[in-house]
C-alpha cells in the first residue's frame, strides 16, 4: 500500500512517500513529527501566562517602595499616596491583562494541538488496518 491512499496535502502523506513499506513505525514517526510541530510554541505561552502576574507585581511592590519613598521626602500626605498606589496598581493589571490573554490562547492552542494528533493518530490507525 503507497502513498496513494491518502491524500496528497496530508501530514502523513510525506512520510508514506519515504518509505515502500507502510508500517506502524513510520507513521508512528509522522505522530511524533505532528506533535513536535503541533506543541511548538507552546511552552513559550505557558510561560508567559505563569510569570506575567509576578512581573506586574514587581513592578507594584516597587513602585510602593518608590511611593513610600517620596513620602518621606515631602509633606504631600493622602495625594501622594493615592497617587503612587495608582502608578503601582497600573503595572499588576498589566500583567493581569497579559497572563489572562497569554493562558487563554495556550489552552486553546493545546487542545487544537490534541485534536490535530489524535486525528493523525486515528488516519494511522485507519492506514494500518486497512493494510492487514
Amino acid at each position: 500500500m503507497g502513498s496513494t491512499a491518502v491524500n496528497s496535502q496530508s501530514f502523513l502523506s510525506n512520510f508514506l512517500k519515504t518509505s515502500t513499506n507502510t508500517s506502524k513505525d513510520i507513521l508512528a514517526l509522522a505522530t511524533s513529527a505532528a506533535t513536535k510541530d503541533a506543541t511548538k510554541g507552546l511552552s513559550v505561552l505557558s510561560v508567559f501566562a505563569s510569570t506575567t502576574p509576578f512581573i506586574g507585581l514587581f513592578g507594584t511592590v516597587v513602585s510602593i517602595l518608590d511611593t513610600f519613598t517620596h513620602i518621606g521626602q515631602s509633606s504631600g500626605g493622602m495625594s501622594v499616596i493615592a497617587s503612587g498606589v495608582s502608578d503601582a496598581l497600573v503595572a499588576t493589571a498589566a500583567g493581569i491583562f497579559v497572563a489572562i490573554f497569554a493562558y487563554t490562547y495556550h489552552q486553546i492552542l493545546k487542545r487544537k494541538s490534541y485534536e490535530l494528533i489524535s486525528f493523525i493518530e486515528m488516519q494511522s490507525d485507519a492506514i494500518i488496518a486497512r493494510k492487514v
